[in-house]
């Protein structure tokens, strides 16, 4: 007779279980970054119902919407953060390239020119944060973070960084844009959120750097002094020895920094200044191409006209209607320190 047999149990192999587990885990970490992004996306669209830079209840914040890719063209940051969460742009800085999308931020310790390209659609516009830097309160928060935080690997400063957008980041994001679109919250509860989002960049990849051009403590925040002292009087006759003086360095030291730091030499980022200035005079307050060269320090007409088509491409009349047509320009911060074109 047949002994009776019983099913024997199968049994799952505990790799294969933790395997599972695992997949589980990141599809559970998928959706919630995919909600995450999706939340992100409704609150700036909201945020943004206009093309161009949308106001916000914080003076130093603004959400920037465009519906159509820009070709490269020439621009000059002031400090601060872009966040970019739906689109791509890509930023030329010497021969590096700087992507900025839903996957980084870009984060900018000096005034530099660069070039700049935007990939955007009307069904897929592109929807960034953009924080002009508040020097009080990332001043301030520097301070704090060097006082209490451990020493950092001493690594390069850089003008301006790719940086990963990490889980913490996205989350500050999110919790910030949500407060944004409360009235109450913003008024309440935005200058902390903001404060967050400036300790996130500033204990990030970029932060080291950022910490140094706020303190002025270094050669490079040295040289940020100097380009301070070119944004303030652009259109007076400035020299190389008059800025190495105010970056208490000798005149080669100084030109051998500056050129680190700025991707080109110290009278050629004046001149760089002048003409996004005269840009910048032309497209907001409808000046002639005249009227804009005496604004910014030019004594020559032609001089003036040859060296704008230079670095633009386009005449001045040809390069203000393409830039009204094209490229949203936003007003002035009333705390602008720096001259910018973006």
């Amino acid at each position: 007779m047949n002994a009776k047999r019983t099913p024997s149990r199968q049994t799952e192999p505990v790799g294969a279980a933790e395997s599972t587990e695992e997949r589980t885990e990141e599809r559970t970490e998928e959706r919630t970054e995919e909600r995450t992004e999706e939340r992100t996306i409704a609150l700036l669209r909201a945020l943004a119902p206009d093309e161009g830079y949308n106001l916000t209840a914080l003076p130093s914040v603004r959400v920037l919407r465009s519906n159509r890719p820009l070709a490269r063209t020439p621009v000059l940051y002031d400090p601060g953060i872009v966040i970019v969460c739906q689109g791509r742009k890509r930023g030329y800085f010497g021969d590096q390239l700087y992507l900025y999308d839903e996957r980084h931020y870009l984060a900018v310790s000096v005034p530099v020119p660069f070039n700049m390209e935007t990939e955007a659609s009307e069904a897929r516009p592109l929807l960034a944060l953009y924080l002009h830097l508040d020097f009080t309160l990332a001043a301030e928060l520097a301070m704090q973070i060097d006082r209490a935080g451990p020493a950092e690997p001493v690594q390069p400063p850089q003008s301006m960084m790719s940086t990963p957008m990490d889980d913490a980041m996205q989350s500050s994001v999110l919790r910030f844009l949500e407060a944004l679109h409360r009235p109450l919250e913003a008024a309440v509860l935005g200058p902390s959120l903001l404060r967050e989002l400036y300790f996130r960049v500033l204990t990030g990849a970029q932060g080291s750097s950022m910490r140094e051009a706020l303190s002025t403590r270094g050669q490079f925040g040295r040289i940020g002094k100097s380009l301070r002292l070119i944004h303030a009087g652009y259109a007076q006759d400035l020299d190389v020895t008059q800025l190495a003086e105010e970056a208490g360095m000798s005149v080669p030291s100084f030109h051998s920094h500056f050129k680190a730091v700025t991707q080109v030499s110290p009278m050629q980022y004046v001149k760089s200044t002048r003409l996004h200035q005269a840009r910048l005079l032309m497209v907001r307050q409808d000046l002639t191409a005249e009227a804009a060269c005496h604004a910014v320090g030019y004594t020559s007409a032609s001089q003036f006209s040859r060296e704008f088509k230079r670095l633009f491409g386009l005449s001045p009349a040809a390069e203000t209607k393409r830039m009204r047509e094209s490229f949203s320009i936003p007003e002035a911060f009333d705390d602008a320190v720096f001259v910018s074109s973006h």
